[in-house]
Parts: structure tokens; C-alpha cells; sequence
């Protein structure tokens, strides 16, 4: 029988040098520019949150009579610690730039957008921009049920807010009354003192008469 012998393959083994990348000298690198933290302020430090939903809104433009996006992003119902008013702000989600910046008055009215419930349409004085500008404004919602809360608690705010201006008005003018009031009794008292002084003033005269 022939034999068959497989033949012998040769291993040559291959010494691979380690590059200096690979190599961990444990030094430690320090960076050429050192940035120091600093504290960014949004404005919302002295504000509590009421309201914060997730939002798309756009604002109408005359000059084309279209609607035009905003942006993307949270709108909140912001409410100031000490004053006690309430303000809109919205935010883009990437960006943060501001897409709407507004106080809720006891003026502004909210409706929803004819044949999307899930949209509300409302005007404000508006200062996103840096400058009060009027504005007319849409905003749209992933769900009914986050339309109607923010709906509703705009229109809550808006009466909560007439009703501390009607409590302000009433305050006024119970002061003006009552300085009014002091007014007149003090000048009632200057009234009955010069009455006072005048027979006294008349007895003298008499008795310088007799004499």
C-alpha cells in the first residue's frame, strides 16, 4: 500500500512590538484650557411651576396670513413667588430659545382651533423677541386630555387674576374714601375752632366799648 504523508507545514512565529499608544505610562495629562463652571440663569429661580406639558406652537403672520411654526419644546404656567402673577413661557426642546414669553391677564382669552381639538388659539402682548409684540398664537398638543388641562388652567389663572385686580380696585378706593373722609373731619375741625375764636373775639370788642 502506498503510503500517504501529509506534509509538514512550517510555524513561523511572528513577534508583534507593542506601539508606544498601547503603552499605559500612567502619566497624567493636563488640559491646555481650564473652564471654570458657571451658573447659568433662566429666569425661573423666584417662579413656581404650575403647568408643564409638552407642546408644539406656532404663531400667526399677517403679512403672509399663514400659520408658522414656533417650535417644539415645554410650555409652563409659571407663577412669581412674591408678586403672585402668572406668566407663559415656552422653550425649544434643543435649542432652549425662547418661543413664547407672556403674562396671563385677566384680558386674555383661549379658545380652541376650529376642527382640531387638540390645538387652542389665544392673543397676548408677547416679548419672546425682546420687545412687547401682539401676537396671535396656536398651540397643539399630543392629546385631547393635555389640550383641556391646559385650557382650563389658563382660564383659572385668567379669572383668579381678575378677581385679585377687582380686590385691588376695591382697596384703592376704600382709601381714597378714607383719606377723603379724614379730609373733611379735619376741616370740619378747623371750622368749629374759628367759630370758637369769633364770639371771643366780639366779647373784647364790647368791653373795649364800655371802657
Amino acid at each position: 500500500m502506498a503510503s500517504t504523508t501529509e506534509p509538514k507545514l512550517e510555524k513561523k512565529e511572528v513577534e508583534e512590538n507593542p506601539t508606544a499608544d498601547d503603552e499605559d505610562t500612567g502619566a497624567q495629562v493636563a488640559p491646555i484650557v481650564r473652564l471654570q463652571e458657571v451658573a447659568v440663569s433662566t429666569g425661573e429661580e423666584n417662579e413656581h411651576v404650575l403647568l408643564d406639558l409638552k407642546s408644539k406652537l406656532y404663531r400667526f403672520d399677517k403679512e403672509g396670513s399663514q400659520w408658522k411654526e414656533r417650535g417644539v419644546g415645554t410650555v409652563k404656567l409659571l407663577k412669581h413667588k412674591d408678586t403672585g402673577k402668572v406668566r407663559l413661557v415656552m422653550r425649544q426642546s434643543k435649542t432652549l430659545k425662547i418661543c413664547a414669553n407672556h403674562l396671563v391677564l385677566p384680558t386674555m382669552s383661549i379658545q380652541e382651533h376650529a376642527g382640531n381639538e387638540k390645538s387652542c388659539v389665544w392673543h397676548a402682548a408677547d416679548f419672546a423677541d425682546g420687545e412687547l409684540k401682539e401676537e396671535t398664537f396656536c398651540i397643539r398638543f399630543a392629546s385631547i386630555e393635555n389640550c383641556k388641562v391646559f385650557k382650563d388652567k389658563v382660564e383659572e389663572i385668567a379669572e383668579s387674576q381678575q378677581t385679585k385686580s377687582g380686590e385691588s380696585e376695591e382697596a384703592g378706593a376704600a382709601a381714597t374714601e378714607l383719606i377723603e373722609k379724614l379730609s373733611v373731619e379735619s376741616k370740619d375741625e378747623n371750622d368749629k375752632s374759628e367759630d370758637k375764636e369769633a364770639p371771643a373775639a366780639a366779647t373784647e370788642e364790647k368791653e373795649d366799648k364800655k371802657e
